[in-house]
């Protein structure tokens, strides 16, 4: 049996593969353990000892008016424990953690979470945005990234032997960058060789998702298995949006829970969740329901419940009665949270 025959049909997570019928409701975009460190900051330590966050300067530290380098890791495995837990008692039963190259992925204390927890984790493979990556990437060539891809996904990744079930959040940024270019044309190799599906990181361009669509289309990849993540902090117009849909990818709203209008990395005011939840009602009444998927993106500190914020619980807990309220269908909901992961997760 081949290693992608033996794939087929299941989904792989960090225990090993499942039937997708088990996985239940699922996050496709968050992260259990990351380094979100800037680049710039990580040879710098702060100059003073930082405290913890807590009820006093949380919101001045997730507003970005309090730098706090703390704040861009998450690496507390008995936190993660305690916020998968609250998910599940919510409803969630599985996750997707895209933590990539760059990031400081952490396979073998996922495999830790998970048995502790029940919930299904999934983790990414690849490697996030130019700046995260480590130097010697920018001589790498196509291949020798698909390599490594399909090797994360058939054999281990990153030094261990927990195998990737997904591949991405692939990083890019605008303008596009040539190493960029090159992870991405190894993650479509890598599609292609083992039948998993692709995540997207876009760069903050309201164009650059359909940019990366036309490279993907290019190389011969049918785009139904193609997540074009944070589509919430991306587009803002509905030409756009449509015009990105009616190409067949999948459009994931993964900022859920980000209820401020300030967002750090660019000069733009962020939607909140009604108005998330106003463009997916507008994607499904269009007919691109099965293109849809809603998310958290957990990266900081400040967006769990330990330290203020909402937790992955949040989209089960809160997003799903009010969508039930705002004129979606259990079945809507079941599709965006349950058979579209499932028919993502599952390798073909």
């Amino acid at each position: 049996m081949s290693a992608r025959s033996e794939r087929q049909g299941k989904v792989q997570t960090v225990l090993g593969l499942v039937d997708p019928a088990e996985l239940g409701p699922t996050l496709m975009h968050e992260h259990v353990f990351i380094d979100l460190t800037p680049p710039p900051l990580r040879l710098s330590p702060p100059p003073v000892q930082e405290e913890e966050i807590n009820l006093c300067n949380c919101f001045g530290i997730a507003y970005g008016q309090k730098p706090f380098m703390r704040n861009y890791r998450l690496d507390e495995t008995e936190v993660a424990i305690a916020e998968l837990m609250e998910m599940k008692a919510a409803g969630g039963r599985a996750l997707v953690d895209l933590t990539v190259g760059g990031l400081n992925p952490e396979p073998d204390r996922l495999v830790e979470v998970a048995r502790a927890t029940g919930v299904h984790l999934v983790m990414g493979c690849g490697h996030y945005v130019n700046d995260y990556q480590h130097p010697a990437n920018h001589a790498r060539s196509a291949d020798d990234f698909a390599r490594e891809m399909i090797e994360q996904i058939t054999v281990g990744a990153w030094g261990t032997k927990v195998r990737a079930g997904i591949i991405g959040e692939i990083g890019c940024q605008a303008p596009w960058t040539d190493t960029e270019k090159r992870v991405m044309d190894g993650a479509i190799t890598a599609m292609q060789e083992t039948g998993a599906a692709l995540n997207v990181h876009p760069g903050r361009d309201a164009d650059q998702p359909m940019e990366v669509v036309g490279f993907i289309r290019a190389r011969g990849q049918a785009l139904d298995r193609v997540v074009i993540s944070h589509i919430d902090r991306t587009i803002f117009d509905d030409e756009r949006l449509l015009r990105l849909a009616d190409t067949g990818c999948l459009i994931e709203f993964d900022l859920f829970g980000w209820e401020q209008t300030a967002y750090p990395a660019a000069d733009i005011d962020m939607p909140n969740d009604g108005m998330r939840l106003r463009m997916v009602k507008q994607l499904v009444d269009r007919g691109h329901r099965d293109q849809v998927l809603i998310s958290h993106d957990i990266c900081t500190r400040t967006r769990l419940g330990r330290y203020g914020g909402h937790g992955y619980q949040h989209i089960f807990a809160n997003i799903v009665p009010r969508m039930l309220r705002r004129g979606f269908t259990q079945d809507d909901v079941d599709t965006l949270l349950v058979k579209t992961p499932r028919r993502l997760l599952s390798f073909q």
